[in-house]
C-alpha cells in the first residue's frame, strides 16, 4: 500500500487500549511507533541500547545513521502527520526544501529524466537530523518517555508463552524488568524476535533474501549556500555503479558511490574518485575533486541482501507482541525507501489499533504491512534481478515488470508526464499499478503497439504487481 491507499492519521480515532506500551529501538520506526502508540496507551516507553543523543549526532549502534538517507513524500507527509510542525523542525534546524523536479536529476536506463509539470516539494537532511527532530517532537509528549542505554535482553511471557508480558533490561551494570500491555520489536535487521519464537515453540517467519552484494562508500564534501543540486544515478544493469549526491545542513553534501556485484569501491580518496569517473554522470566525480572533502573518513557500509521476514504467513503469533521497520523488510538502501516505509507501517499500526484494540493485534497488524512492504518489494528488489548475478526469491513476474518499468524509464526521459507518475510511485505516493492505467500503458508502448491489445496488457500485469 502507498499513502494514496492509506487513510491518513487521526488522533481522534483512538481510545485508551492498554496501561503500558514499550518500543525497543528509538529510530524512526521505533519513534514513529511511540507516537502511534501514546494515543491509545497509559505510558509509552522507547529503550534504546545507544545513549539518545541531545544534538543530531549518529548513534554509535547504528553506523548507516552517517550514510546519506532519503525522506521521501510519503514518509514526510506521515510523519509531519503524528508530528505537527516535523517539516518546520527540519528547515529550523538547518535542513532544506528542494523542488525534485528542478533541483533532483535522476539518471537511470541511459538518460536523465525529465522534469515533472509541477512542483514535488522534498525535504533533505542527514538521517541524524531526522530523528533528531521527530525525538524533540516525541518527548513533548507526556506519557511518552526516551530511555537511551537500555538493552532490552529478552522477553517476559506468562506461564505457556502465549502472551509477551514485558521486557527484561540492562543498564550498565543493573538489571530490571519492565511490564507492558504490547512489546514493539523495532530493532532492524539484527531482530533477535525469530530466534526467540523458535526457542518457545513458534514458527519462526518465512524470509525472502535477495543477494545483492551491495557496497557503499560514503564521505560529505563543503557545499555552497546557494547550491541545492541533488543527483540520483541508478546502478540500472548492466551498470553495476550507481550514486547518490544530497545536499544537507551545514552546507554540506553527502554523497555515496555505490557497487552492486561490482568490486568494493576504494578507501582512498583518489581511488574513490576513479571509481565514480566510469559513472556516466560526470558531476559526481567533478565535485569530488572540486570541493573540500569534510569526512575525517571514507565511510564503508556493505549491505549483502534484502531481506523480508513474512510475519503475515505465521498461523500463531503471541498475544502482547509486534514487529516493524527493518526487523521485519530492509531494501537495497540505495533506493531510499527505509524511513517512508516505517512511517506508513506505523500508520498501519494506528488502524490496527482502532479497529479492533488489542485483539489480535500483531497478526492484523502483519496483514496490513504486508501491502506496505509489497509494493516496494516487487518493484526495488525486483529490479535488482535485472542484474543476472542477483540470487534468491524472484518477486512473481519479474520479469515482466522489469521489461515494463525499464521502457516506461526510458520513454520518461522525454516524457514528463512519465516521468511524474513514475516519480509518485517511487516517492510512495501512489501504488505502482496507477502506472498500468491505459493512458500510462499507451505513452509506454505507442511506438511499438500496433500488434500489442493494450487493454489485456495491462490487465495481465495489472494482476501481476497487485
Amino acid at each position: 500500500m502507498s499513502l494514496a491507499e492509506i487513510e491518513r492519521y487521526d488522533p481522534n480515532r483512538l481510545s485508551a487500549v492498554g496501561g503500558r506500551a514499550v518500543v525497543v529501538g528509538g529510530s524512526i520506526a521505533g519513534l514513529a511507533t511511540a507516537r502511534v502508540l501514546a494515543d491509545a496507551f497509559d505510558e509509552v516507553v522507547v529503550l534504546e541500547r545507544d545513549p539518545l543523543p541531545d544534538e543530531p549526532v549518529m548513534r554509535d549502534g547504528a553506523p548507516q545513521t552517517e550514510h546519506p538517507h532519503v525522506m521521501l513524500e510519503a514518509g514526510r507527509a506521515t510523519l509531519e502527520d503524528l508530528f505537527p510542525g516535523f517539516c518546520e523542525g527540519v528547515l529550523a534546524e538547518g535542513g532544506l526544501m528542494l523542488d525534485f523536479s528542478t533541483d533532483m536529476k535522476e539518471h537511470n536506463s541511459g538518460g536523465f529524466l525529465a522534469e515533472t509539470r509541477e512542483r514535488f516539494p522534498t525535504y533533505c537532511a542527514s538521517r541524524a537530523l531526522f530523528e533528531h527532530v521527530v525525538r524533540q517532537r516525541l518527548v513533548t509528549i507526556e506519557n511518552v518517555e526516551l530511555r537511551g542505554g537500555h538493552q532490552v535482553t529478552g522477553y517476559l511471557t506468562d506461564g505457556d508463552a502465549s502472551t509477551v508480558t514485558g521486557v527484561r533490561v540492562r543498564n550498565d551494570d543493573s538489571r530490571d524488568t519492565l511490564s507492558a500491555d504490547l512489546v514493539v520489536d523495532a530493532t532492524g535487521r539484527t531482530s533477535r524476535t525469530p530466534q526467540w519464537l523458535d526457542d518457545h515453540g513458534y514458527d519462526a517467519p518465512p524470509v525472502d533474501e535477495v543477494r545483492i552484494d551491495v557496497s557503499y562508500r560514503s564521505i560529505r564534501l563543503e557545499r555552497p549556500p546557494d547550491d541545492r543540486r541533488m543527483r540520483m544515478v541508478a546502478p540500472a544493469a548492466p551498470r553495476t555503479r550507481g550514486a547518490a549526491l544530497i545536499p544537507i545542513e551545514g552546507d554540506r553534501w553527502e554523497l555515496i558511490v555505490q557497487g552492486i556485484h561490482d568490486r568494493e569501491p576504494p578507501a582512498d580518496r583518489q581511488g574513490l574518485i576513479e571509481y565514480a569517473e566510469q559513472l556516466p554522470v560526470s558531476t559526481i566525480a567533478d565535485l569530488m575533486k572540486r570541493q573540500s572533502w569534510v569526512s575525517d573518513e571514507i565511510r564503508q557500509y556493505p549491505y549483502p541482501a534484502s531481506m523480508r521476514r513474512r510475519y503475515e504467513a505465521l498461523s500463531e503469533f503471541p498475544d502482547g507482541l509486534m514487529v516493524t521497520g527493518d526487523a521485519v523488510a530492509s531494501f537495497n538502501p540505495i533506493y531510499g525507501q527505509g524511513m517512508s516505509v516505517a512511517a506508513l507501517e506505523a500508520l498501519c499500526l494506528h488502524h490496527a489499533l482502532a479497529a479492533d484494540a488489542l485483539d489480535n493485534v500483531g497478526e492484523r497488524f502483519f496483514d496490513r504491512v504486508a501491502g506496505v512492504v509489497d509494493n516496494v518489494w516487487n518493484i526495488v528488489v525486483g529490479g535488482d534481478f535485472e542484474h543476472p548475478q542477483t540470487t534468491g526469491e524472484r518477486p512473481t513476474g519479474a520479469g515482466l515488470t522489469n521489461w515494463y518499468m525499464d521502457r516506461l524509464v526510458r520513454r520518461a526521459h522525454s516524457d514528463p508526464v512519465l516521468s511524474e507518475e513514475f516519480a509518485r510511485v517511487t516517492r510512495l505516493e501512489e501504488p505502482p499499478t496507477t502506472l498500468l492505467e491505459p493512458g500510462t500503458v499507451w505513452r509506454v508502448l505507442r511506438p511499438a503497439a500496433t500488434s500489442v491489445s493494450l487493454r489485456s496488457f495491462a490487465r495481465r500485469t495489472m494482476a501481476v504487481l497487485s
